[in-house]
């Protein structure tokens, strides 16, 4: 139901760029859209990893730096018959870990020394289970189309704002509606980042569910997150709100109506899923 949905949810957000396109420039706009997307997602495809481990600092470390935790991803990762993933540390006292990579044999897993800290071997485990799973499910790929996509609609709505106060619109056929135009610049960025976050949020269940039965039992990945969502709460961290779906906790806190804008889902939720999980 989890891929039914995101497929869904991805094939919405494209539907969506198509549209931005349309009532931006007609035929035209729409090509331009898919062009656009295209080169984001190929720059995206082959360069995200990097770009976010070195935004974080994250440093490649050895097995003989950390013997345990790569016992474990090692363990885990021949369980789940994908390629031993590139193991990093960041610097930060926020307990916190993502995976990244264009595919399983490009992947790495970024663990934070404060989750090195606070977590039982048993929770580490829960929680690199469920970057594997991120990886196994090839969420890095989905998340960076939803992402581009994203970025794309936004893009095109803030090309339609500067049109409009330069005069640079045609009236002729092949140009989209002017009221079209002015729905999209303000709806389809918020309908887009809506999509995306929905994607996220279902990419979440999904790796919480695989990496419970990765790990052997989902108990495991319930405590660690208890300790994690209540760590983050407490200790700051500084990140980008367009990275902070990659973590297996929002290292960003908010409430209220960012809730809707989440990129994870509500903490309860995911931890009572766990506990009524049956291997």
């Amino acid at each position: 139901m989890n891929s039914l949905k995101t497929m869904i949810l991805l094939v919405t957000l494209s539907l969506i760029l198509v549209w931005a396109g349309g009532a931006f420039g007609g035929k035209q706009g729409m090509t331009m859209a898919f062009i656009f997307a295209g080169g984001m997602n190929l720059f995206a495809y082959w360069f995200s990893d990097k770009i976010v481990l070195k935004m974080y600092g994250a440093r490649e470390v050895a097995e003989t730096e950390v013997p345990e935790l790569y016992g474990i991803v090692r363990r885990l990762a021949q369980k789940a018959e994908i390629p031993m993933p590139k193991v990093y540390i960041i610097d930060a006292d926020q307990p916190n870990a993502f995976a990244t990579g264009r595919n399983p044999k490009h992947a790495a897993v970024a663990v934070t020394t404060g989750i090195m800290r606070i977590l039982s071997a048993d929770e580490l485990t829960g929680v690199i289970a469920h970057e594997l799973a991120h990886i196994r499910h090839r969420d890095i790929l989905i998340s960076t189309i939803a992402a581009t996509l994203a970025a794309a609609i936004s893009y095109l709505a803030q090309m339609a704002q500067w049109a409009a106060i330069f005069g640079g619109r045609r009236d002729d056929d092949e140009s989209g509606s002017p009221a079209a135009a002015l729905v999209m610049m303000i709806v389809g960025p918020i309908a887009a980042l809506l999509v995306q976050m929905a994607i996220s949020r279902s990419r979440e269940y999904a790796a919480d569910e695989g990496g419970a039965r990765l790990a052997g039992n989902p108990r495991f990945l319930a405590n660690a997150l208890r300790k994690l969502d209540m760590a983050s709460k407490q200790i700051p961290m500084q990140a980008n709100p367009a990275t902070s779906h990659m973590f297996i906790v929002n290292p960003l806190s908010g409430g209220g109506l960012l809730k809707l804008f989440s990129t994870h889902p509500p903490m309860e939720e995911r931890v009572a899923r766990l506990e009524s999980m049956r291997l």
